[in-house]
């Protein structure tokens, strides 16, 4: 699995980092998606997906391979 982010796209709602903090931040000084792990483990997964499926602005993006 890869994942992307799309900070322009991002609103700052932090619903990322609460489904997967380790994959996810946020910028102290606008809020928006840091991505910190591009190509998460395994058992990250599962809350990767959780954290793009509840996105409001659709800013995260998953590649399965």
């Amino acid at each position: 699995m890869r994942v992307s982010v799309d900070r322009e796209r991002c609103v700052g709602a932090g619903m990322c980092v609460l489904a997967e903090a380790t994959v996810f931040d946020q910028d102290e000084g606008d809020g928006t998606v840091l991505l910190l792990d591009p190509t998460p483990a395994v058992e990250r997964r599962a809350g990767v997906r959780e954290a793009a499926a509840v996105c409001p602005s659709g800013a995260v993006t998953l590649l399965d391979g």
